[in-house]
């Protein structure tokens, strides 16, 4: 066990985010307990780092955010680290993905995420009600959001910087055909791969993950001979336990990701699992 690590790293889907996507106070009052005895807390997440802050209470700080997976790191608002997709990759996977009628996000650097308006038919099919009882509810909300509110339909691609693709289907076999695909894409242009969840892939750069991104904020902070704790739940977050000193997994987490980490939480995500592991754990003496 733990009890005095000083660089902790924290997913949130599944981890700090309940399934109704958000943070609480709780949460933020732990992370704020750790900083204030000197602990670096920093976000590890597959969320681009502009949708972060709707999902956080008011007043919620770390000492910094890796986004999208490992391809950004954030310091306040300053970006400390950038990795960006091909344009060319961008436009071969977006003609695939109108074959296969998948689902897809573009996420650009600083911009909102983008598709385009020729495939809102088949993205918003994907969406429709009811929800497949298989889908997550966070992974849901988040979707049917995106589509009200939170994409740029675009008569075209532009920029230049782009952070990840999202992918989404409504049935496994769906998007493991689309995982085939991608695999046949990756033959002529390299990229990485990461799954959050049953019914999703998402699309980065080539050897960038959260365990790479973690690196470049160890490497930032000059914190590279620390001892480091990570939490997650799913398999985009397997690279951020391979990297650290400790893994532990949420409760809610699948037996296969239980199988690899040094410990379970024991309460889950709705249960505010972090929060009394850290209380429990790093805080012994005071907790409530």
């Amino acid at each position: 066990m733990v009890t005095n690590p000083k660089a902790i790293f924290l997913d949130m889907d599944g981890t700090i985010l309940n399934h109704n996507n958000k943070v609480s106070e709780y949460t933020k009052q732990v992370i704020d307990e750790l900083r204030e005895r000197g602990m670096y807390v920093f976000i590890a997440t597959g969320r681009a780092f502009d949708e972060i802050n709707e999902l956080v209470p008011d007043g919620f700080e770390v000492d910094g955010i890796i986004s999208s997976n490992g391809m950004a790191g954030y310091v306040g608002k300053k970006a400390v680290f950038e990795h960006s997709l091909t344009f060319e990759l961008v436009e071969k996977i977006i003609d695939k993905a109108r074959e296969n009628k998948v689902y897809y996000e573009l996420f650009p650097y600083g911009a909102d995420r983008i598709a385009l308006k020729q495939d809102r038919k088949f993205i918003e099919e994907e969406i429709r009600d009811p929800k497949p009882e298989n889908v997550g509810i966070n992974e849901w909300l988040s979707r049917q959001q995106a589509i009200k509110e939170a994409i740029n339909w675009k008569n075209q691609i532009d920029g230049t910087k782009f952070s990840k693709f999202y992918f989404f289907a409504r049935t496994e076999d769906h998007i493991n055909q689309w995982k085939d695909e991608l695999e046949k894409i990756k033959q002529e242009i390299d990229f990485t791969t990461s799954i959050s969840s049953n019914h999703n892939v998402e699309v980065m750069v080539a050897n960038v993950n959260k365990g790479t991104g973690i690196q470049e904020m160890l490497n930032y902070f000059n914190l590279t001979e620390v001892e480091t704790l990570a939490i997650g739940d799913s398999n985009n977050d397997l690279p951020m336990f391979q990297v650290v000193d400790y893994a532990v997994s949420m409760k809610n987490a699948s037996d296969h990701i239980k199988e690899i980490v040094d410990e379970v939480t024991e309460f889950t995500c709705d249960e505010e699992g972090v929060y009394h592991y850290l209380k429990t754990t790093l805080m012994p003496a005071t907790i409530k």
